[in-house]
């Protein structure tokens, strides 16, 4: 297997664990990873080409297909998730405790 098949298959056990850390609502690990899975894709970047083997070349696109599918399931959670705490942010009650907590602090 060549090094960019590894990377790639690195790359999406990272996005499988991005994955998980959503459907577990583990927001800071999720954050790590997708830090991790940033520098990853850079990594992986200046080299990236099309495999001239065919095999190769499925192998590279069905872990593409699954990146994405991680991809689409955690943008999912996390957009539920951003929506639910952008209610919570504008609810009167909610934005007086942040202002009472804020001037508590400062």
């Amino acid at each position: 297997m060549s090094l960019l098949l590894e990377d790639y298959q690195r790359l999406s056990g990272i996005t499988g664990q991005m994955r998980e850390a959503a459907v577990g609502g583990e927001w800071d690990r999720l954050i790590a990873l997708e830090q991790e899975c940033h520098r990853k894709v850079e990594e992986i970047k200046p080299r990236d080409v099309i495999p001239a083997n065919p095999d190769e070349r499925a192998q590279k696109l069905a872990l593409l297909k699954k990146i994405l599918a991680d991809d689409a399931d955690i943008r999912s959670r996390t957009e539920n998730w951003m929506e639910q705490l952008q209610r919570i942010m504008q609810s009167p009650r909610s934005e007086q405790r942040l202002k009472q907590t804020y001037l508590a602090n400062y």
